[in-house]
Parts: C-alpha cells; sequence; structure tokens
C-alpha cells in the first residue's frame, strides 16, 4: 500500500511504503549543531519540518539543553545499503525490529530525524533513553509539533523498538493530540490509512 507522501501526517510504515524512489520537494539544510560537519543529505529535512526543528533545538537550549541532529533525510537507494547491511550482521528478523525496509522509511519523507546531545554520545543507541536530552524531547517535542515515533511499550504496535532518539514531524495539532490520547500514527489511524498515490 502507498503513503499519501505529500501530507505532513503520511503513515509510512511496514505496511504503507512510499511511491517508488520518492524524494520530497523542498529539502533544506536546518540551521542546527549536527554530530558531523560534512553539508550531506541526512543534514537535510522538508522545509517546514526544518522551521519546526530550529524553534525546538532553541527552545531546548533556553531550558539548558543542547541537541543536535544525527540523521535527517535518507534517500531509498541509502536506505536500501543500510538495512541491507544490517541483515548481513543481525539477519532478516533482528533487522526488521530496528531498521526500515528500502521504500518503507521515515526518514525517505524528510520529516523524520534522529537526535542527540551536542556530544553525539549514545546517537541512536538505547543508551540515549533517559538522558536529559531525551527527557526533553518526550516532554517538549509536541510543542513544535514532533513526536516520538516509536514509544516505549508501542513495539507491537509500531513494529519497532523503543526510539526516544527519533522524532518525527506531524504538525502540532496532530502532535498535540497523540500527545493526548498517548496514540501512536498506527493508532490514531486505527492501522488503516485512506491511501492516495503519492506524487
Amino acid at each position: 500500500m502507498t503513503a499519501n507522501a505529500s501530507a505532513a501526517a503520511a503513515l509510512v510504515n511496514k505496511q504503507f511504503r512510499l511511491p517508488e524512489g520518492y524524494a520530497p520537494k523542498e529539502l533544506v539544510y536546518p540551521d542546527i549543531p549536527f554530530t558531523f560537519s560534512e553539508k550531506i543529505d541526512k543534514r537535510k529535512l522538508r522545509k517546514e519540518a526544518a522551521e519546526a526543528l530550529e524553534q525546538l533545538v532553541a527552545g531546548a537550549a533556553k531550558d539548558g539543553i543542547k541537541l543536535a541532529g544525527v540523521s535527517g533525510y535518507r534517500s531509498e537507494s541509502r536506505q536500501k545499503t543500510l538495512y541491507e547491511g544490517y541483515v548481513k550482521k543481525d539477519g532478516v528478523a533482528a533487522a526488521d525490529k530496528y531498521s526500515a525496509r528500502p521504500g518503507h522509511s521515515e526518514h525517505q519523507t524528510g520529516l523524520a530525524i534522529d537526535m542527540s546531545g551536542i556530544d553525539g554520545k549514545c546517537a541512536a543507541e538505547s543508551c540515549f533513553a533517559g538522558t536529559p536530552e531525551a527527557e526533553w524531547l518526550a516532554e517538549h517535542a509536541t510543542d513544535y509539533g514532533f513526536i516520538i515515533r516509536y514509544p516505549e511499550g508501542k513495539e507491537d504496535i509500531t513494529g519497532y523498538k523503543y526510539e526516544p532518539w527519533h522524532i518525527r514531524y506531524v504538525g502540532v495539532e496532530l502532535a498535540a493530540k497523540l500527545a493526548e490520547s498517548g496514540d501512536t500514527l498506527e493508532e490514531h489511524y486505527g492501522g488503516a490509512v485512506p491511501v492516495s498515490g503519492g506524487n
């Protein structure tokens, strides 16, 4: 099934894939610190998400929390390379718990980014959970239109292990609704989303 790729609230998961070879329009470089210095694709996000992320990072800084980006946009071919590497290392069953198959990654939408503390310690690792940065994101990301996409205790619903570092832009209105209900995107859409062709 194909996700409506252009919608900020699009559900992209193991069932709903992006259109073949999809690349979002309006990818920009958010003006935030990253854990690396190269100007490469994984620094990019869609414009609306990038602007919201700049506000989020500034808001965190006011609270004394220094956040940095780890990995934003990822093309389908880059995801394919990553996924195949994980399968080679850990096998299909294990890889499927922490890595999306090509075409099924939120990173390809340009609306998702992995975050860490400014020092990059525990970046995209389970030890990020419980850090002041992770706790700030859990408490405040929704104020800026982001959600913790793969929350703890919802692994059977999202299909992925808990990732406190992976935030996804859905817009302030939907983020607030999900925060209030405690639902994941899958639960919000009742597991089945009206599909329409991507662009």
